[in-house]
């Protein structure tokens, strides 16, 4: 069977950025696109709660709980962990997390965009980390920093897998991949995405109309949440 999936989504859960959607949210904007299985990713929150197991599954959508970790000050999505994922502070102690907890996918996310977040040179010294690597949604047909990244994957035999890094709803089936697996269980998602049985869905953003506003809209979003927490 095909599984409309997306492995990177940010919802209102996370304590980093300023989201204005719930997790209720993106589930029932999930199902209006036919998504069966998302992924919950928020920065340095790892939120695996059961009623958002429930009510995902009451819409036959399939959650993968999961956390985008920032290891030695780089950006990395870590799926299935335990919530002892929280101390994991080092791409040294990743590696020895991975060796203990065999369910775990780890995806490079967005590792050549610009920004001191991004994996750059980290990801080739630490490849054998990675599970998969990520198709950003976040690119146009002049501007394009998913390119050095697909090369990589192809000459590594690495996964290259599309998501949207949902930060925003409208993004959300605008990248996505399509899942053939043999049952509808995190294990099978896993197993299909190492053995490249899956199909990219992707295309180009207006470069202004729709990146630029996006990454503007974000930061001031961002810096009037912080205003307001400090009073």
């Amino acid at each position: 069977m095909k599984l409309r999936t997306n492995l990177h989504l940010h919802t209102s859960d996370d304590q980093e950025d300023f989201i204005e959607y719930s997790f209720i949210d993106a589930l029932n904007t999930a199902k209006i696109y036919g998504f069966e299985c998302l992924a919950l990713t928020c920065h340095n929150t790892f939120v695996d709660r059961e009623d958002y197991r429930k009510a995902a599954e009451a819409l036959g959508i399939l959650l993968i709980p999961g956390v985008e970790k920032t290891i030695e000050k780089r950006h990395v999505v870590v799926l299935n962990p335990d919530r002892d994922i929280d101390a994991v502070k080092t791409f040294a102690e990743l590696f020895a997390y991975k060796k203990t907890h065999p369910q775990i996918f780890i995806l490079a996310a967005h590792p050549y965009f610009p920004g001191g977040y991004s994996l750059q040179e980290k990801l080739e010294e630490h490849l054998a980390l990675f599970d998969a690597i990520e198709h950003s949604w976040f690119y146009s047909k002049r501007v394009n920093f998913n390119e050095k990244a697909e090369r990589l994957a192809e000459a590594s035999h690495i996964p290259f897998i599309a998501t949207s890094d949902t930060h925003d709803l409208k993004f959300l089936d605008t990248n996505y991949a399509e899942i053939e697996v043999k049952e509808k269980t995190i294990p099978a998602i896993f197993e299909a995405i190492r053995n490249n049985n899956f199909t990219n869905t992707t295309f180009p953003r207006k470069l202004f109309r729709e990146m630029t506003a996006h990454v503007l809209t974000r930061h001031i979003a961002n810096h009037l949440e912080r205003r307001k927490k400090r009073g």
